[in-house]
Formats: structure tokens, C-alpha cells, sequence
């Protein structure tokens, strides 16, 4: 009981600034306010962040591994669970977290495996101690206000005191969220990022301009190439999609000089995209895909069919122009005007080269 009451006592008194500051420990990792990978010793180090209290007055805690290589070099942000549903990401990290030698890296790599422990805890996309739809989003939320509101403060943490001091480049790890499948699929919103999508080799890239407050636009728009990185279905760790994300996440180091070895170009299946259009039900009914997820479609292809509570027929959506399946809805009820796929396409509008 004295060592927690002493620990409770080092977070309360913890002091602001930008360097390394160690606020006491749980289990013996180092429980930190802020983080200089500069200040990390060579090699694997793990942490505590303390981002912000939760609403019994205890610290929301966010795991962090700090692998800093024997070789100067590039500092790599990896991030994953922004949303509580989306988990493949964090498996990922994990594996990168066990498998990179410090004595072969050039540069520091820092791993975040769980950015939102609310909603990770309820497993919900939401920053949310409850399911919530209506709660907020803690990725339209960069890069927060420190002393702000709940989430605002928290957001603020994450970025000014962990994420933005110590990346020169980002990757933010996603899924779908409950109810919808996503391919490999990466948004980038300049020509670097479109690069780094490229070599982390997902089956579509989609330049998108992006929302406001994301982990990936923040950073690119504060100078830190960054792009999202989507990996298939939310809750469950799917290991085919898992093991192409960090094959794909150490093509990108091998580029960036922090690994040794041969970068692998893009594959040539590689679809790229720059708008997005949805196919909806005009009816409401039980929905029945009739197309993959990632199948190519022409404009007024079949793509799905929609019935009621007896079976028979009520419509059948068709695509709404040529391009690639994206995402999907894996739950068949559908509501009217409900999304049952959306499909991604090439505009030749000028102005949408980066993203319409």
C-alpha cells in the first residue's frame, strides 16, 4: 500500500516539459508524462504514458516501446487502437516490438500499441467509456488542447507530449469498424506519402485529402509525412493481414536507411484511387453480397441483392461506376439507404491528383 501511495503521489506532482519525465512506476515499467526518444537508451525500452485521468480520478495509461537502434537515424511513430474496435494494428506492432534487433537498426522506432484505452476497454470505435455512437472521435481530435476538455486534453497529451516530438515520419494503424471489412488499404495525401503507402504494399491506395484532426493529416500538414494504414476486419487478429502489415512496415524502413536489405518495389496488382463513391439500398430488407471484397466492378454491375422478411426479392444494387470493392458491410441488415459497399475509382478531374 505505501509503494501505490507513493507512486499516486509522483504522478500527482509530475512537472510539464518537453524531455523524458519519469513519474513513478507499475510492475516496474516506468510510468512517463512525456517522452525524447533522445533520452532512451539503446536498445528496448517499454513505458507507461500517463495520458490524462479518467473520470474516477485514476491516469488513463497508454503502453509504449521505444526500440532506438545502435546507429543514428530517422525516428519512425507507429500507432495503433485510436479506435477500440480496429485491432489488427496492434498485434502488428506487437510482433515489430519482439522481432527488430536494436543492433541492426539505424534511428529509433516507436511503437504505440493502444492509443485508446476507453475505447479499447468497450471495444468501440468511440473515446468512450460506454458503447456510444454519438461520443467523440478520438482521431478527428489532433492535436487537442492540454487542459482543455476530457478529450481535448488527452488528444493534446498524446501529441505534444509523446507523439509529434518524436517522429519524423508515421504510420497510423487501422481496420474497419464493427459490422464492415476493409482490404489492405492505405489513404495518403501528397506525393512522399504516397510513396510510403506504395512500399508498405497494400491492395489499394486511396489519395485522400483527409478529416480534420486525424493522426495522419496533422502530422503531414506539421511536416511528418504520415499515412493510415487500414488492415481488414475490426475485433479479432487476423494473421494473414497482420503479417503483410509488418512485412509491409519493414519495406518502408529498408527505404528510410533503418534497416539493412533490398527494398521490394510495389506489386503490380497495386490499385490506386483518388475518389470513393458509396452503393446504398434504396430498401430496407437483408442484404446478400453478390461480389468479393475487392473485386473489380463495371458501372451497373450487380454487386448486391436486397430482400424482406420473407425472402423474395426488393432490389438489387448495382455499382455506381467502375473501379474496386473497398469495403464492405458484413452485417445483412441493412437499413434504407444504408451503405452496402463502397467503391473506389480514378477521377481525371485535375484537381483531384491528391485526393477528391
Amino acid at each position: 500500500m505505501r509503494t501505490l501511495l507513493m507512486g499516486i503521489a509522483l504522478l500527482l506532482a509530475a512537472p510539464a516539459g518537453a524531455a523524458t519525465q519519469g513519474v513513478g512506476s507499475l510492475d516496474g515499467v516506468p510510468i512517463i508524462d512525456a517522452l525524447d526518444v533522445g533520452d532512451v537508451a539503446t536498445g528496448v525500452q517499454r513505458f507507461w504514458f500517463r495520458a490524462g485521468p479518467t473520470p474516477i480520478g485514476q491516469p488513463w495509461l497508454v503502453p509504449v516501446v521505444v526500440i532506438r537502434g545502435a546507429q543514428p537515424g530517422p525516428r519512425l511513430m507507429l500507432t495503433a487502437g485510436i479506435h477500440g474496435d480496429e485491432l489488427n494494428g496492434i498485434a502488428v506492432l506487437h510482433r515489430l516490438a519482439t522481432t527488430i534487433d536494436p543492433a541492426t537498426l539505424a534511428g529509433t522506432v516507436t511503437l504505440v500499441p493502444g492509443l485508446n484505452p476507453p475505447g479499447l476497454l468497450q471495444s468501440t470505435r468511440q473515446w468512450a467509456v460506454d458503447w456510444s455512437r454519438s461520443a467523440p472521435n478520438l482521431n478527428r481530435e489532433m492535436p487537442g488542447k492540454i487542459g482543455g476538455s476530457a478529450i481535448a486534453d488527452f488528444a493534446g497529451r498524446l501529441w505534444n507530449r509523446l507523439i509529434r516530438p518524436n517522429a519524423d515520419t508515421a504510420v497510423d494503424l487501422h481496420t474497419q469498424s464493427r459490422g464492415t471489412a476493409y482490404m489492405m488499404y492505405a489513404f495518403a495525401s501528397t506525393p512522399r506519402t504516397r510513396r510510403m503507402a506504395e512500399l508498405v504494399a497494400p491492395d489499394i491506395i486511396k489519395m485522400d485529402k483527409g478529416d480534420k484532426g486525424t493522426v495522419e493529416n496533422t502530422a503531414t500538414d506539421d511536416g511528418v509525412p504520415a499515412i493510415t494504414l487500414e488492415l481488414g476486419r475490426p475485433e479479432q487478429f487476423d494473421d494473414v493481414m497482420i503479417a503483410r502489415a509488418e512485412s509491409g512496415l519493414r519495406n518502408l524502413m529498408r527505404d528510410l536507411k533503418m534497416l539493412p536489405g533490398a527494398v521490394t518495389p510495389p506489386p503490380a496488382s497495386l490499385f490506386v484511387a483518388n475518389d470513393i463513391i458509396a452503393a446504398r439500398a434504396s430498401r430496407a430488407g437483408w442484404a446478400r453480397l453478390l461480389l468479393p471484397l475487392g473485386a473489380l466492378v463495371k458501372k451497373g454491375q450487380p454487386i448486391a441483392e436486397v430482400r424482406d422478411a420473407f425472402g423474395t426479392l426488393l432490389e438489387t444494387v448495382a455499382a455506381p461506376v467502375d473501379g474496386r470493392i473497398n469495403m464492405i458491410t458484413t452485417d445483412p441488415r441493412a437499413d434504407q439507404g444504408g451503405t452496402i459497399a463502397r467503391i473506389l475509382w480514378w477521377s481525371a478531374d485535375p484537381a483531384c491528383a491528391n485526393g477528391c
